[in-house]
């Protein structure tokens, strides 16, 4: 079993050199500089590899355990969780008036990838409770604020989002849990709610539930939602956890992956209804559930570039040491370490391209969350574009990586002692949460291209361009031609998924999504190229600077020319899609 080494090399490189992290306003200041953010990164990345990592697959192996109504969690979570806690992990990003650091997401993206590549099931708790935070620190009351905040910022409690049931999926317009308000201003809450990540477990005193619910005289379908607090322990007036609330964990899901985080279904208001507190106002539930939303499916597509890491490192470590096969073409029938045979170079190479355009990307689109935060309405519009982007391609490409980790193993990869099977199996659910990422096809066409007839994406498209002119020397000659045509191709794609009807857009959206991600993916492979270039030009670390300029290449010239069969597909293949009768599937 390989270890994992946390890449806070690679993530110092993307800040200093490739995001433009130095605009922040805390890091124009002077409050965040270099040395601070190097020492953030390498106590997560001692921690992550050190202490969370090994737990990783006897977690796999032991899973979580429902014991009557209480949840145990995997043999050292919750020891490792309270020192997590005690240290202040949790609070990075937050609001320092309720125990936070107010330290920028792009640097928390840092740390949280680490969590996640470490050990991906530990890591979801810390992510649902991020996303409780976001949602109590913009719509919920004052009296919220300072209930629930300060305990959930420090980790003290852990938070959850409660959004479908069985009958709905996705379609949470169907949902019928019920909250009937009580004359002190509570609501009872009843009904049933399935796949909730961490819906009962023993890291934390309390779990602060938000659940989605209708009131008795609420329109129908979306329009009739309502957000509501619902603590598994109702504070007191102390803010300590007194009565036990009405809702109770009945089972935990048998799944494909991710088997040490507890997928729970809670049953709320069997024995009389669950106490419950309005978010913000009755029917604007959904409203609420997309600021949680929008904030997990960034974290979601970070663990899609996490789980890739961990994937690639573990293929490489196995590669180095698996003896087979004399070297194609070396005149020689000695055997030699299967890395050094050209397919297995190219899917390694794969792995590690994809994850560092992915982590580019990501890291692109939180410093733009970053920059809104002071009003920029441009870095807002920027990162709501970015965000279905960043959920959906780095979450497909992270079961590509997986995928190809365990071909790398070759048929060790099949069986589970190699430990390659369970990447794969844990990413296989990222596709799935946080919204499908059709659903993200379907934002980023409906909600962030169109809203106003395409003008941002395409000024933004037209933006991308200077990563082009970035490429200075003839040895970029192919990668510059590559990127150039890429870009041209995005943009006439774009240009044409605006002007179709949004019957025919449906049907290519979600190739077109995949354009978007290959084609910025270059860009910022072109950005790493440059940036790297001039380092190896001034004589900075010339091994590390060559390897993130020779991984740049592989990209520019073997994976973005995927995009280019893309762009064909949106222009040209909505027919296919729907003149195909339903009849025709047997």
């Amino acid at each position: 079993m390989s270890e994992y080494r946390a890449p806070v090399k690679d993530m110092l490189f993307l800040l200093r050199h490739v995001v433009d992290f130095k605009s922040l306003p805390i890091v124009q200041a002077g409050e965040l500089d270099d040395e601070m953010v190097e020492a953030i990164l390498g106590e997560a990345g001692r921690l992550a590899s050190e202490e969370l990592a090994p737990l990783n697959a006897p977690a796999d192996r032991q899973g979580a355990v429902l014991d009557g109504q209480s949840v145990k969690t995997a043999d050292g979570f919750k020891e490792f969780y309270a020192k997590y806690r005690d240290n202040g992990w949790n609070g990075v990003p937050f609001d320092p008036e309720y125990g936070g650091q107010g330290l920028p997401w792009v640097l928390a993206f840092g740390t949280q990838e680490m969590w996640q590549s470490a050990n991906t099931s530990f890591g979801l708790c810390p992510l649902l409770t991020q996303a409780a935070v976001e949602a109590i620190s913009i719509y919920g009351t004052e009296v919220q604020k300072k209930t629930y905040l300060e305990k959930l910022i420090s980790g003290e409690w852990a938070g959850t989002m409660n959004l479908t049931e069985p009958h709905a999926g996705s379609d949470l317009g169907t949902i019928n849990s019920k909250a009937v308000k009580q004359d002190d201003g509570s609501y009872l809450i009843s009904g049933q709610k399935i796949f909730i990540t961490y819906g009962e477990h023993d890291m934390t005193d309390n779990i602060i539930h938000t659940v989605l619910a209708r009131t008795p005289d609420a329109p129908e379908g979306t329009k009739g939602i309502s957000m509501f607090i619902v603590p598994k322990f109702i504070p007191d007036e102390n803010g300590t956890p007194g009565e036990r609330n009405d809702v109770y964990v009945t089972g935990l899901e048998h799944k494909l992956g991710i088997h040490a985080s507890p997928t729970c279904t809670l049953q709320y208001g069997d024995n009389g209804g669950a106490t419950g507190y309005l978010v913000g106002q009755e029917n604007e539930g959904l409203k609420y559930m997309f600021v949680m939303m929008n904030n997990a499916r960034l974290s979601v597509g970070l663990q899609g570039v996490a789980l890739s890491e961990r994937a690639y490192q573990h293929a490489v470590s196995y590669a180095k040491e698996r003896v087979q096969g004399a070297l194609a073409g070396s005149g020689s029938d000695k055997r030699v370490p299967i890395i050094e045979h050209a397919d297995i170079k190219r899917m390694l190479l794969t792995m590690k391209a994809l994850t560092q355009a992915g982590r580019a990307i990501a890291y692109e689109a939180v410093l733009a969350l970053d920059l809104s935060a002071d009003g920029s309405k441009e870095d807002k519009i920027k990162a709501e574009l970015l965000t279905p982007v960043v959920k959906a391609w780095c979450t497909d490409r992270s079961v590509d990586v997986a995928s190809l980790g365990v071909q790398v193993h070759g048929g060790m990869g099949f069986i589970e002692e190699a430990g390659a099977a369970q990447f794969y199996r844990d990413a296989r659910i990222l596709p799935i949460y946080e919204g499908t990422n059709s659903i993200q096809a379907m934002d980023l066409h409906g909600r962030k291209i169109l809203r106003d007839g395409g003008a941002f994406a395409l000024d933004y498209i037209k933006g991308l361009s200077s990563a082009i002119d970035a490429l200075d020397g003839e040895e970029f000659a192919v990668s510059k031609d590559m990127l150039s045509k890429g870009l041209s191709l995005l943009e006439a794609a774009t240009k044409d998924l605006i002007a179709m009807d949004i019957k025919n857009g449906m049907a290519v959206n979600v190739p077109y999504l995949h354009l978007f991600g290959y084609v910025l993916g270059g860009v910022m492979m072109a950005k790493i190229a440059a940036a790297a270039k001039t380092q190896i030009e001034n004589g900075i670390d010339v091994d590390f600077h060559s390897e993130k300029l020779g991984t740049a290449s592989f990209y520019l010239q073997h994976i973005l020319p995927q995009s280019f069969g893309l762009a064909e597909c949106v222009t040209h293949g909505q027919d296919a899609v729907l003149g195909f009768p339903v009849h025709y599937f047997g």
